[in-house]
């Protein structure tokens, strides 16, 4: 997700999702709804060609505080697009399975094996106090959907003794009150993915598991160590209420629905990793914390971006002919060497759409063009690798292979190697059944 210029700031302390707001700050992150459209914040960038194709900026917090505050030409640039990509398909259950497998230690390990005593021993306290704390946490509009306490704890923290320290420093930094009680209702962009769905939409991902996942897994044993101890050190202040938040959940909110679209805070978001440095550690540590961020911009920032953008360009390439809306990570759009401008590298025309400007209308679809099918695209297992059209570029696409369902208008010879077809079968009587979270990138309410 973005340029997260975030990690550059060197006074930023470690900045859990949830945490309660600094003094001072505003107890809400709602502001007053503006009157007309065009004083609102707009997201939109639209890639000039016919039809034209749109970027739309996210943010993963709960889509009921963002929702309102969305102009109403991005909302018609998505109802209007044909095919709505996303960097993962939030969707599919291969995605929430994958990332669990990547979150794990190699069989036959623990963390009590790997980690130092002491920081093992105050890891489990904190989860004990946060499994205390978790029912008094819950709001009930929870309560009264079935969502309780200890089902909730089991399915975020749940096996946490197998999981890579890695993840267990971002699952311990999301394990917060403000956190906690967003739990069930979708994210903005898993919203965007279920609003596909039911308007029948074709979607796709220009991303694998695997490529936002294993950059997580690359720091080394003494970076991994030191990342968990600061955020335990974060969190046992937090908890003695003698640590001060720069940034909040609420903030980030606040800056997407009515504050400056250039916000450094919108990295937060986009990063999903917290920033290490601080002006307080010891020289040594300050160097671990500088090495921890310049390698997180490096693979989560700027290599992601590249791949993104040109996975973008093959599809616009492979299909010139359709809409497509591309929802990502706002932070993806802001700052140095966004999609944006691998874009633009490219020779696309991309321009910012301002809310209360109107867009373009697509071409007209035919009523064989398979459009409205109602088919989720998910990725390939990693076993199978596609390669995309892209020049020189030895990075796997994940361009989702599908074909048109029957009857439908082909997309191309070459479109039959990139796509292909996953028919639904027909939904049985409605029962209840598990609900599914992700303790990082999504949380899915029971549909």
């Amino acid at each position: 997700m973005s340029p997260w210029s975030w990690f550059l700031l060197p006074t930023l302390c470690l900045l859990p999702p949830g945490a309660a707001p600094r003094r001072g700050a505003p107890a809400s992150a709602n502001c007053e709804l503006k009157p007309q459209q065009s004083e609102l914040n707009s997201f939109l960038w639209t890639i000039k060609r016919d039809p034209p194709s749109y970027f739309f900026g996210t943010i993963h917090v709960p889509y009921t505080r963002v929702w309102d505050f969305i102009p109403d030409n991005s909302k018609e640039a998505f109802q209007q697009s044909s095919i709505v990509y996303f960097e993962l398909d939030l969707t599919d259950p291969y995605t929430i399975s994958a990332l669990t497998s990547c979150q794990m230690l190699p069989q036959g390990e623990n963390l009590q094996d790997v980690l130092p005593r002491d920081i093992y021993c105050r890891l489990k306290r904190h989860l004990e106090y946060v499994k205390l704390m978790m029912p008094s946490w819950m709001t009930p509009d929870q309560r009264g959907k079935g969502l309780y306490a200890d089902y909730l704890f089991n399915a975020i923290a749940g096996n946490w003794e197998r999981k890579r320290p890695i993840w267990v420093m971002l699952m311990v930094n999301s394990l917060t009150e403000v956190d906690v009680k967003s739990r069930g209702v979708p994210v903005l962009d898993l919203y965007l993915a279920q609003e596909a769905e039911r308007l029948r939409k074709q979607t796709g991902a220009v991303e694998k598991v695997e490529e936002q996942c294993h950059p997580l897994n690359g720091l080394n044993f003494s970076q991994v160590i030191f990342a968990l101890n600061q955020t335990l050190l974060q969190q046992e202040s937090l908890r003695a209420g003698s640590l001060q938040i720069p940034y909040t959940t609420e903030d980030l909110i606040k800056h997407y629905n009515c504050g400056d679209l250039g916000s450094v805070i919108f990295s937060h978001d986009s990063s999903q990793v917290p920033n290490f440095i601080n002006a307080t550690l010891p020289p040594q540590e300050r160097v671990t914390a500088q090495e921890i961020d310049s390698y997180f911009r490096r693979e989560l920032i700027y290599k992601r971006n590249e791949r993104m953008g040109k996975r973008v360009k093959a599809l616009l390439e492979e299909f010139p002919d359709k809409g497509f809306f591309f929802a990502f990570g706002a932070g993806h759009f802001m700052g140095n060497n966004t999609v944006l401008d691998v874009l633009r590298r490219e020779g696309y025309e991309v321009e910012h759409a301002p809310a209360g400007r109107a867009i373009n209308k697509e071409k007209s679809q035919s009523p064989s063009s398979g459009l409205t099918s109602r088919v989720i695209f998910a990725p390939e297992v990693p076993s199978v690798e596609v390669r995309a059209p892209e020049a020189a570029s030895a990075a796997h696409s994940l361009l989702p292979p599908h074909v048109p369902p029957a009857g439908s208008a082909d997309l191309g010879g070459e479109g039959e190697r990139k796509f292909r077809k996953k028919r639904r079968r027909p939904r049985p009587q409605r029962r209840q059944r598990l609900r599914q979270f992700s303790d990082l990138w999504v949380r899915l309410e029971e549909r």
